[in-house]
């Protein structure tokens, strides 16, 4: 089945969001309407509509723009594609520390030795691959490395829960891992059995630490957060809330420029930092609690 996506980027939320609107009430009606903050530090918003039955009207898509002080919307044809088949191809084991993360595909590469972590291509953000993930694994190492042992943890937006999965290989107990997308959430689950950690990784569908059972194993020695600097950033008071003292926060999901906002952010909240890692443009931050 061929698609098709229209889009676009605006200087104001309020705008853009008005223009996401719009584009819901329009003919063809859309399947999908997206309005995000481009995370690039410019403060501008991209609009994304998705069409599966017909192309949207171009000279509509103009006007539409030229109303809402848009930039001309681009629009492509996306032609049908097995992507969970084409990650499988793309995707090549992953060594972070003593982690190596791998596709089962992938499964007769897995040295020994290593701590490995089966991920399976699907609908969540986590594979090991990104700079995100794979800083936040680095930081885990080094922390056991450093003979850290967190009692209770957790790990906010979690995606394909890899970071949870490692957290329980290192340590004893329960890992809470939470992500808002459901879809996330069956990954993750699914991905803990595959790993053998049924029980130990319990995922949960929740945004921030809004879930009985975060709230319950609060205070939490250590919280895992790859996610991106908006939402991180308003999480730093519940962070606050929820971390116990001289606890520690994983941030990453950080573009290597916005990294000292979210660290002034922390640090308003109680946190030091205790150490960061870029890897390509992104960032990863580790930050204490104050005592």
């Amino acid at each position: 089945m061929t698609t098709w996506t229209a889009l676009t980027t605006l200087a104001s939320r309020d705008a853009a969001e008005r223009l996401g609107e719009f584009l819901e009430e329009m003919e063809p009606t859309p399947l999908g309407v997206g309005v995000f903050e481009i995370e690039d530090g410019s403060g501008r918003y991209e609009v994304g509509a998705y069409y599966d039955e017909e192309a949207p009207d171009d000279t509509a898509l103009a006007l539409a723009a030229a109303a809402f002080g848009a930039e001309p919307f681009a629009l492509s044809e996306v032609p049908e594609t097995d992507w969970v088949a084409h990650v499988k191809r793309e995707l090549c084991p992953v060594e972070a520390g003593r982690f190596f993360v791998y596709g089962s595909h992938d499964a007769d590469k897995v040295p020994a030795g290593v701590t490995a972590l089966r991920i399976d291509a699907a609908m969540a953000f986590g594979t090991g691959h990104h700079g995100t993930t794979k800083g936040c694994l680095l930081a885990l190492d080094r922390l056991a490395a450093e003979g850290v042992t967190p009692k209770a943890v957790a790990d906010i937006g979690c995606g394909t829960a890899v970071l949870a999965m490692a957290a329980a290989t290192l340590w004893p107990g329960e890992m809470l891992a939470s992500d808002i997308d459901p879809v996330a959430v069956e990954t993750a689950a699914a991905n803990v059995e595959a790993n053998g950690l049924g029980g130990r990784v319990i995922c949960l569908e929740a945004a921030g630490f809004d879930h009985p059972r975060l709230k319950a194993a609060a205070p939490y020695d250590l919280v895992l957060a790859n996610i991106l600097k908006g939402p991180l950033i308003t999480l730093a008071p519940a962070m606050a809330a929820a971390v116990a003292p001289g606890g520690r926060v994983i941030l990453s999901g950080i573009l290597c420029e916005q990294a000292p906002e979210v660290v002034t952010a922390y640090e308003a909240a109680g946190f030091n930092q205790n150490a960061r890692e870029d890897l390509g443009e992104w960032s990863t931050l580790v930050m204490q609690r104050k005592q």
